[in-house]
């Protein structure tokens, strides 16, 4: 029976009651940060996708350096990026930010990792300008509202289920590497079917780690954290969305996108 009472208490105490607010505003803050920071990486990606995309392509036959699928002509610039081996610096250089990111952030400032997160961002952007030449634009904005939805539904479920989703992490992490083995081995057979069970089975896995990393993020909140950890912290979950957004927006767009003719 006291124990009882002392439930009581604490729980219609002011002061536990004030501490509890103070968390949940707290709370609140982070994943507000989280989000921003994904929104504003997307913001840029795109941004700079478009724009090297602009300055990739021409309709005047005089300034072509040369043409890819469909009959669209390259500017020197867009060879240059596309064609000539520096595609490969292009394909590789988010790979080699991202991992730099990620193994230096705890020495970083929280300024510092910001822009390397922004410039990692634009980096994708660059290596994502491809899909311009590949699908068309309606698709491109038809698959990134859908992949919007879906990961915003995902994601509040992430955050507001209090079904314990960590058992689902090894299991995300298995059909990741999976889908990695996969995408390298078909690059050399070049199978549509392999690349079609890739896709789905991709969608699967990233929507699942919507959830798994919204889910894990808030946990990764503590309201004794200064400053300079939150904001790490706000920017490492940032980039962990972002990429779970990226990769579903990319094998959505292989399912559902129009190729140009």
């Amino acid at each position: 029976m006291s124990d009882y009472d002392r439930n009581v208490a604490g729980r219609f105490n002011p002061s536990v009651a004030r501490s509890q607010a103070a968390i949940d505003q707290g709370l609140r803050t982070y994943m507000l940060s989280v989000y921003n920071y994904m929104a504003l990486g997307l913001a840029i990606t795109g941004a700079a996708a478009l724009g090297i995309y602009l300055l990739s392509v021409t309709t005047d036959p005089s300034q072509a350096a040369g043409r890819v699928a469909g009959g669209i002509m390259l500017t020197q610039f867009g060879y240059a990026l596309f064609v000539s081996p520096l595609k490969w610096v292009v394909m590789f250089a988010p790979l080699a930010a991202v991992f730099f990111l990620s193994f230096r952030i705890e020495r970083m400032s929280v300024s510092a990792a910001q822009i390397t997160f922004w410039v990692y961002a634009a980096l994708v952007g660059t290596s994502l300008s491809t899909i311009f030449l590949v699908y068309t634009h309606e698709s491109i904005v038809r698959v990134f509202f859908i992949t919007a939805a879906s990961f915003g539904a995902l994601s509040l479920y992430g955050y507001t289920t209090k079904k314990d989703l960590s058992g689902m992490g090894s299991f995300l992490m298995m059909g990741l590497f999976g889908i990695i083995i996969a995408s390298l081995v078909n690059i050399f057979l070049g199978s549509t079917m392999l690349q079609f069970i890739v896709s789905v089975v991709g969608v699967l896995v990233f929507a699942g780690l919507t959830a798994y990393d919204t889910q894990r993020i808030k946990e990764m909140y503590f309201v004794g954290d200064d400053g300079s950890v939150m904001g790490k912290k706000a920017i490492m979950g940032a980039l962990s969305l972002y990429l779970d957004f990226i990769n579903m927006f990319m094998m959505l767009l292989q399912l559902f996108g129009n190729r140009n003719n």
